[in-house]
């Protein structure tokens, strides 16, 4: 199932289990931890928590979510940023997040939202607490089926790569052209155009190009690669991708067309190509076919990596 990014109060997740960034003895804290408390009813929830403190750094704990709209609270402990050990740091890190994904599963969760860990009073640098969570839930992901958010309260709780971000920011301002600048260009070439010589209908339907779905099988099959794969790494869940191995005549959203054209590692031209099968194109006047584009062209295919830059731009995400 496909990991998304959302601006939100966690509290008002509607997830079968929402991650609490706890402390060691399970106690109400501040941030995001008395925020969790408080929604779901102090006392009851610290009457829950007591039995199962103390926990370790990395390990997690679940309780009843009591009065919030998810079933369960999962607790871990994330690590105070040590900077002198990042590989400790890491982790520890790694391990609340693949503990609380393990707990969730063995609980039967189909849905799991987390807080960015270790990202406030404990000092994880923003943009590397980021790379570690993506990178712990993508590699369990893998191997699982449950649908994944990172909620962040607003802007401030959340950073991209700034080397990263500066370089989509220059691709963006040489290739994102003014959408008023294409409108008149557009309608200057119609203009300009005789009005074309038209072929018989049943000769223009009977020399239809490949459909979607064919041409998306069949690159699958040339690329050597599963279904399992190619879902999974376009953020796509098992569900919708069933329908396009099913549907002969299925035709998926632009999203999901370009995370597709991601998964598979799709040239620019052959995305174009692919995208084109939908009746689609990727166009330098919306900026985010144009963010799009710049991994496609420096060949760059994490569909999570550009999900993170897309949600700084406040761009709709691929997959999911």
């Amino acid at each position: 199932m496909p990991m998304t990014i959302v601006r939100q109060d966690i509290t008002k997740m509607k997830t079968c289990a929402i991650v609490n960034a706890a402390n060691p003895q399970l106690k109400m804290g501040g941030g995001v931890c008395g925020a969790i408390f408080r929604a779901a009813g102090a006392a009851q929830l610290q009457a829950a928590c007591d039995p199962l403190a103390p926990i370790q750094t990395g390990e997690a704990v679940i309780t009843p979510g009591f009065d919030l709209p998810a079933k369960f609270i999962i607790h871990t402990a994330g690590p105070i940023y040590d900077k002198k050990d990042k590989i400790q740091s890491e982790k520890l890190l790694r391990a609340s997040y693949t503990h609380s994904l393990t707990l969730a599963v063995e609980n039967n969760c189909d849905s799991i939202a987390f807080p960015l860990i270790s990202s406030g009073i404990y000092g994880y640098p923003k943009d590397e607490a980021l790379r570690v969570a993506t990178s712990a839930i993508q590699d369990f992901l893998l191997d699982h089926d449950i649908e994944v958010t990172l909620v962040v309260f607003d802007k401030a709780s959340f950073s991209v790569s700034r080397k990263l971000l500066g370089a989509v920011e220059s691709y963006i301002d040489a290739h994102l052209i003014d959408r008023e600048v294409t409108r008149r260009l557009e309608a200057f070439d119609m203009d300009q155009m005789a009005a074309p010589i038209m072929a018989p209908l049943d000769d223009l339907v009977g020399n239809l190009d490949e459909p979607f779905s064919e041409m998306l099988l069949r690159l699958i099959d040339l690329k050597g690669m599963t279904d399992v794969e190619v879902y999974k790494r376009a953020n796509l869940n098992r569900k919708l991708f069933s329908k396009i191995r099913t549907g002969k005549g299925y035709m998926p959203s632009k999203r999901t067309a370009i995370a597709l054209a991601v998964a598979l590692q799709l040239s620019l031209s052959e995305t174009e190509n692919l995208l084109g099968r939908a009746g689609f194109a990727l166009s330098h006047a919306i900026k985010f076919d144009v963010i799009v584009e710049y991994f496609i062209v420096n060949g760059q295919y994490d569909v999570f990596e550009i999900n993170e830059v897309l949600f700084s731009y406040d761009q709709p995400l691929l997959g999911g």
